[in-house]
C-alpha cells in the first residue's frame, strides 16, 4: 500500500473530539475548514457517521498541520537508551525515535519514517489495542491511564516489528497536540537484567 494513502484507525469520533479540544479548535470552526456542516462535525464525533479515510485524513491535517517541532521533547526521545518511539495520538505519525528504537526496527534508513503515519505497520495486537482505547478513559480524559499490550513480531519491507510487551502513554507537545509515548518493556527489562549481571 502507498504510504501517502490514508488509513482509516479505528474510533475517529473520539479521536477527533480530543483532537480538536486539545489544539482549543471549536467544532464550526472545523466544519468550515473542511467546508461541511457543523451538524456533520457534530456526528463524526459522536460516532453516528464515519466520514471517508480521505476526510478523516483532512481533518487530522487542519488540527495538527501547524505544530511546532518540540525540539525538547524530541531531543528526550532521541537520546533515550530505552526501545521508545513518540507518534501524534490521533494519526500515529512518527515524531521521533530512540537509538535502540531504530536498531530494533532494522538496519536501514528510518529518515523516512518521520512524520509519516506508522498505522501501515501496526500488528494485529497493535490494531486490537487501538480497538480496545475506545473502551477506556483514553479518548475521553486529559491524563488516561497507561495502556500496556503484548504484541506478535511482522516484518516489512521497511520495518520489522519485534514481538513483546508494549506500553502506551499520553503526552502532550508544547503547543498542546496529545502524543503517544511508545515503549518496548521487554527489551528495557532484558538490557536492565543484562547490566545486572555483568
Amino acid at each position: 500500500m502507498d504510504q501517502d494513502t490514508p488509513l482509516s484507525l479505528p474510533a475517529f469520533g473520539l479521536r477527533l473530539r480530543r483532537q480538536r479540544r486539545a489544539t482549543g479548535v471549536k467544532q464550526f470552526a472545523l466544519s468550515d475548514a473542511l467546508q461541511v456542516d457543523q451538524s456533520s462535525v457534530s456526528r463524526w464525533e459522536a460516532g453516528v457517521q464515519v466520514p471517508d479515510a480521505q476526510m478523516q485524513k483532512r481533518a487530522f491535517d487542519l488540527l495538527v498541520g501547524e505544530q511546532r517541532d518540540d525540539f525538547a521533547l524530541r531531543r528526550l526521545v532521541e537520546t533515550s537508551s530505552s526501545t521508545i518511539h513518540l507518534i501524534e495520538d490521533a494519526t500515529h505519525k512518527c515524531l521521533a525515535f530512540s537509538k535502540k528504537r531504530g536498531m530494533e526496527w532494522g538496519n536501514i534508513d528510518h529518515s523516512s519514517l518521520y512524520q509519516k503515519s506508522l498505522w501501515r505497520f501496526a500488528t494485529k495486537e497493535i490494531q486490537a489495542a487501538e480497538e480496545n482505547l475506545a473502551h477506556s478513559d483514553w479518548w475521553s480524559a486529559q491524563h488516561p491511564a497507561p495502556h500496556s499490550f503484548i504484541t506478535s513480531a511482522k516484518v516489512y519491507h521497511e520495518i520489522i516489528i519485534r514481538p513483546g510487551q508494549i506500553l502506551w502513554e499520553r503526552m502532550y507537545l508544547a503547543d498542546g497536540t496529545p502524543v503517544r509515548l511508545c515503549t518496548n518493556l521487554d527489551c528495557d527489562r532484558a538490557q536492565s537484567t543484562s547490566a545486572q549481571m555483568n
